[in-house]
């Protein structure tokens, strides 16, 4: 049997010639039922899709993050215990530039980490900076179209980066880092990389530390003068691409050491700074590095589009035993980065291969454009919740601790003291015999078909209301 690969049409039919159009005649025009030439025409029409409004330039690759550290006393996150071994994907990406701009650019990095852990993908998304332009999420769309394009000329602007620095002085100690050494390196694998934002992690007890995130290069740093960077941006813009991937391809996998700081919640109480601040770095001296683990990128992926474009990282994907903080930056970005991934990409772009946990997944999310996986809750007839089909229930041992700071951040149970009983029993008593006949009635023709052990469950629910209501309703079931 021959292994020569046919060549098909999307729906799977084989494709006779792939080299001329359907035609009337030698010379004559295309013919509109030509289906082959419409679905190659119509795909190429959309092979782009929205590029990100930040971050647009990227360069990805696999690799692997191992735990060698005991921190199990600060979080009960499986990934981030000792021995483990978590699949990842890395994102390296510049902030300003659009998808063709040069790599070897002045400009804050982006440093963006998927770990596929056993609980669910937890998403690291980060700068090669620890700290950012601004703190406050109403200043950041104003910081962001200071680093595009001038509306009228269509040119980036100077002017408008500096007037919007020189009026933020919160955006000194970002701007310093930028224009330092350290704003230009040479390669994705020549730079640090950090969360950025104060996060948090809890324990078994119930322990909250607020940690930050750092992965240092061992690499050693390399970085660009402006001089430099010129001199290579006239030799290729992709520079960035085809170290990484060349790197990779050699089999010289880089590596990054995986470091944290934690702090108490008593100490952050007591700390002469605002320790979620994201224009402040924490002083080592008072809060010293703790050695975690490694990361290493040994994979390039087989189709940039699909592995590292459509690629989506955002801060709210977080695991048991790692959360957030009172850090307004990034609580924004936990709204905006998913809701950025859903209009380029699709409400179910979770469901992407590159994007898709390693773990059992059961949700109640329905319909929706490109709906490729169908009803992911495991039951056809599970399409709601709470249900009464066997379809998937929270699990309280994910629920962490209250944010005990400010007071704020707890799941306050909606019917704890809530009287669900005494105005639909005032509304009861006050219909006349004929108006609870009808109900009784009506209600009774809305369960046709209805499972006998539901009906009793509304029936209990009746009762509390009143003892009319409830065996008035089952009357008429009869």
């Amino acid at each position: 049997m021959s292994d020569k690969k046919i060549l098909t049409t999307t729906a799977g039919a084989p494709v006779p010639d792939n080299q001329n159009s359907l035609s009337a005649g030698e010379r004559g025009p295309v013919l509109l039922q030509d289906y082959q030439l419409l679905e190659k025409l119509a795909h190429q029409n959309r092979e782009r899709i929205p590029e990100r409004v930040v971050h647009a330039k990227g360069w990805g690759a696999y690799g692997t993050l191992k735990i060698t550290g005991d921190i199990s006393k600060y979080t009960k996150a499986k990934a981030l215990q000792k021995g483990a071994k978590t699949p990842m994907l890395a994102r390296f990406s510049t902030v300003a530039g659009e998808q063709g701009a040069a790599d070897a650019e002045r400009d804050v990095r982006g440093f963006a980490l998927k770990f596929y852990t056993e609980e669910g993908n937890w998403d690291l998304v980060g700068n090669n900076t620890p700290v950012f332009f601004v703190r406050d999420p109403m200043k950041f769309p104003d910081c962001i179209h200071t680093q595009k394009r001038h509306p009228k000329t269509n040119l980036r602007s100077a002017t408008a980066m500096w007037d919007f620095w020189s009026l933020s002085p919160e955006s000194l100690h970002q701007v310093t880092i930028l224009m330092s050494d350290r704003g230009l390196p040479v390669s994705p694998m020549h730079m640090n990389g950090y969360g950025s934002h104060t996060y948090s992690l809890w324990n078994d007890k119930g322990e909250r530390y607020w940690v930050k995130f750092h992965f240092k290069t061992l690499q050693e740093h390399k970085h660009y003068t402006n001089s430099q960077s010129e001199g290579v941006i006239g030799q290729s813009r992709e520079t960035y691409q085809e170290a990484l991937f060349g790197t990779i391809e050699n089999e010289e996998f880089p590596r990054w050491s995986f470091q944290i700081q934690v702090m108490s919640e008593a100490q952050a109480e007591c700390a002469d700074f605002n320790p979620f601040d994201l224009t402040k770095v924490w002083p080592h001296g008072d809060y010293p590095m703790i050695e975690v683990g490694e990361m290493q990128l040994n994979r390039n992926p087989e189709n940039y589009f699909a592995e590292i474009e459509q690629a989506a990282f955002s801060p709210s994907n977080v695991v048991p035993g790692i959360s957030f903080s009172p850090d307004k930056m990034l609580q924004a970005r936990i709204f905006s980065y998913a809701d950025a991934h859903r209009y380029r990409l699709g409400p179910h772009y979770e469901a992407l291969p590159v994007n898709a946990p390693k773990c059992p997944v059961h949700h109640y999310h329905k319909d929706g454009s490109m709906n490729f996986t169908g009803q992911m809750s495991g039951n056809v007839d599970a399409y709601y919740e709470p249900n009464s089909v066997n379809g998937p229930v929270e699990e309280k041992s994910a629920l962490e601790p209250e944010l005990r700071i400010y007071g704020n951040g707890a799941r306050y149970d909606h019917r704890v003291r809530n009287d669900d009983f005494s105005q639909p029993r005032a509304l009861f008593e006050l219909f006349d015999e004929g108006q609870k006949s009808r109900l009784f009635d009506n209600i009774a023709a809305a369960m046709s078909g209805v499972k006998s052990e539901i009906i009793e469950r509304q029936c209990k629910l009746f009762d509390q209301i009143h003892k009319d209501y409830g065996a008035g309703v089952r009357a008429r079931l009869k």
